[in-house]
């Protein structure tokens, strides 16, 4: 066996780091973003009222309710509206919207609020009948109240409507 003299066991250490640096230099960069005002609907869900015979019950005088969700999400501290048009039903508006039966021209009048006691319309004219918030960078589902009030029952099918939602920001 041939030995090495003059080599020690740091002289292999110090091969292990690599060759040794002459200096150093650094320099920074910048990193941004820009975030502007957004907002979007993250979900809808569809409002059903359910099955029904004659509309108002006995006695006539009993609404079907329902309700519903929409989720919608805004940039923290945007202000931003939530609007609902009239549908898509003949002779529609905001205040009295129209589920039109399937294949047919019948019609079921209800209308949609923005509370529980179904006493806010919710239409689709910022800052007049929408609903005004501000939002906060979080998602938030804001529910939808349904009311088919009491009126001259049509032909028993299938009855629907499309609404869409408008997010004003």
């Amino acid at each position: 066996m041939r030995m090495l003299t003059g080599v020690g066991i740091l002289a292999g250490l110090a091969c292990v780091g690599g060759p040794a640096v002459a200096g150093t230099t650094t320099l920074t960069f910048g990193v941004q973003l820009t975030i502007q005002a957004q907002c979007v609907i993250n979900s809808t869900a569809t409002l059903n009222f359910g099955t029904a015979g004659v509309l108002g019950g006995a006695g006539g005088a009993t609404n079907t309710d329902g309700t519903t969700t929409v989720a919608v999400q805004c940039t923290d501290t945007t202000p931003f509206d939530i609007g609902l048009n009239a549908g898509t039903g003949t002779g529609a508006s905001t205040t009295t919207r129209k589920m039109t039966k399937n294949a047919g021209t019948a019609t079921v009048n209800y209308t949609l609020t923005q509370d529980a006691g179904r006493a806010t319309n919710w239409g689709n004219q910022p800052g007049t009948d929408t609903m005004t918030l501000a939002g906060d960078g979080a998602s938030h589902s804001y529910t939808i109240y349904g009311r088919i009030p009491p009126q001259t029952t049509p032909a028993p099918g299938n009855y629907a409507d499309t609404v869409t939602v408008t997010v004003y920001y």
